[in-house]
């Protein structure tokens, strides 16, 4: 998918303190303070969601945030994608993104390098949960539905609607789950018909009950199941841990209750105007939406803070 090009006269640099007037308190427009100042040299890592964040609502990137992303990483701050997405969903986005490096993808359930092509890490969700898991919401909630994604394939029950209709259909569960063995079942995915998403999200947590991570990310009824304590936290934090990376040195961007708990790890974090109600009030920081750009109006004042500090030096 090609790029939402902007005319080179785009209103330029804005910030999210810059909103108009009446911008008010949902969401409330915030300058960050990164340390004393905004421009603190300690800043080592970008994490950002791409559907409903980074990307615009029609699944593009605009030219202004290509530029911001490559213009981080020439100054020394490195570039992390962590995304909800499966492997097979990476395409729309790799041409512009690829030279990045790394991806994490499933909710935290893969490590992919972008730049190699090839996949880093798993951390699966086991078949047996899967399955234990599936059967218990099932009859608690009658009319679920289920696919599983793998570290290189889609399955789905027959009753589970999907835009991809060549994908093939299983009768149940059990052979769902039983297809594929070979390859690492990241994610467990349940969707129901005509619950409220929200209250089905908080049904499967409480019979959960830790047993497995589950979140949201779709407007639909729709959960996503990893293992458990697989989350985009727990494999941000071991990506930075691994690269001496604090989380204090982290600023993070984020939409929906799956990006939560990176969110709330990250030194720094910023909902987009867009968000869902539950992550703008968990963060104190917000920027525009994703159709204006917000997470590049961050970056683009956050290197502008950082050259200017550092022409004072």
């Amino acid at each position: 998918m090609t790029p939402a090009i902007e005319p080179a006269e785009s209103s330029g640099i804005r910030h999210p303190s810059d909103a108009p007037e009446g911008a008010g308190t949902a969401p409330e427009y915030d300058r960050q303070t990164y340390g004393e100042t905004f421009a603190d040299s300690g800043l080592r890592l970008i994490a950002t969601d791409l559907d409903g964040t980074l990307l615009r609502d029609d699944r593009t990137i605009s030219q202004r945030t290509v530029a911001a992303l490559a213009a981080a990483e020439e100054a020394g701050v490195e570039v992390f994608f962590v995304t909800g997405r499966p492997l097979r969903w990476m395409g729309v986005v790799a041409q512009h993104l690829a030279g990045h490096g790394l991806a994490i993808l499933a909710n935290g359930a893969a490590v992919y390098d972008l730049r190699a092509g090839t996949l880093v890490e798993a951390f699966p969700l086991p078949d047996d949960e899967a399955l234990a898991f599936a059967h218990a919401l099932r009859a608690a909630v009658p009319g679920t539905a289920y696919a599983v994604e793998r570290a290189f394939g889609f399955r789905r029950e027959a009753a589970y609607p999907t835009l991809e209709p060549d994908i093939a259909a299983f009768a149940d569960i059990d052979s769902l789950v039983a297809d594929g063995r070979d390859q690492p079942l990241l994610k467990l995915l349940a969707r129901h018909p005509s619950l409220d998403p929200d209250a089905f999200l908080a049904t499967a947590v409480e019979l959960a009950g830790g047993r497995v991570e589950i979140t949201r990310s779709a407007e639909a009824a729709l959960l996503e199941i990893s293992g458990a304590g697989v989350s985009k936290a727990t494999t941000l934090a071991k990506c930075c841990a691994e690269r001496g990376v604090t989380p204090a040195q982290v600023v993070a961007f984020g939409d929906m209750p799956n990006d939560l708990a990176m969110l709330t790890w990250a030194g720094t974090s910023y909902a987009v105007a867009n968000a869902h109600p539950r992550v703008l009030a968990a963060t104190t920081l917000h920027t525009l939406s994703n159709d204006e750009d917000g997470v590049a109006v961050v970056i683009e004042r956050l290197l502008a803070d950082r050259a200017r500090a550092a022409s004072q030096a």
